[in-house]
């Protein structure tokens, strides 16, 4: 979770191959581990990788792994088609420097995870999120907002 100094989340937008034509899917940046890589380290790397963000210090994480399951008509599209859901570990990073540094474009031979991107409220965020997502994004705010809000 990418915050800013206004306490609003950093979110991007995607529209995926397997979504309906005009759907978006808004969502906070993420990503997997690297063999041997620390969580923490991890984090950083992936926001880096997503939005070109190095103006980031982390504030704060949730100790548990968060899951989430895809519904069944997602099974074998989403998630590349290799995955049936997710185990998540989250940390709160705040945005130090200047929108301009938030870059979506794909690099070095990677294509673009994101379409767009805005700053929103955690709210506008859930209302946005897809419903299989939403009860683990509504943990991941019980446990970061108090670092984001501090």
């Amino acid at each position: 979770m990418l915050a800013n100094r206004d306490g609003l989340i950093w979110i991007g937008c995607r529209r995926p191959k397997w979504t309906e034509v005009g759907t978006e899917v808004w969502q906070m940046p993420q990503g997997g581990l690297l063999a041997g890589e620390p969580p923490e380290v991890a984090a950083v790397r992936e926001l880096h990788e997503e939005t070109s963000v190095r103006s980031a210090v982390v504030i704060g994480s949730i100790k548990d792994n968060l899951t989430y399951e895809l519904p069944p008509a997602l099974v074998g599209i989403a998630l590349k088609g290799k995955f049936r859901g997710q185990v998540q570990r989250w940390f709160a990073l705040r945005f130090l420097g200047e929108d301009r540094e938030i870059d979506i474009a794909g690099r070095d031979g990677k294509k673009a995870e994101f379409d767009t991107w805005k700053w929103a409220s955690f709210e506008e965020l859930l209302e946005l999120t897809p419903d299989y997502r939403r009860p683990v994004y509504e943990r991941v705010g019980r446990g970061l907002l108090p670092f984001v809000r501090s």
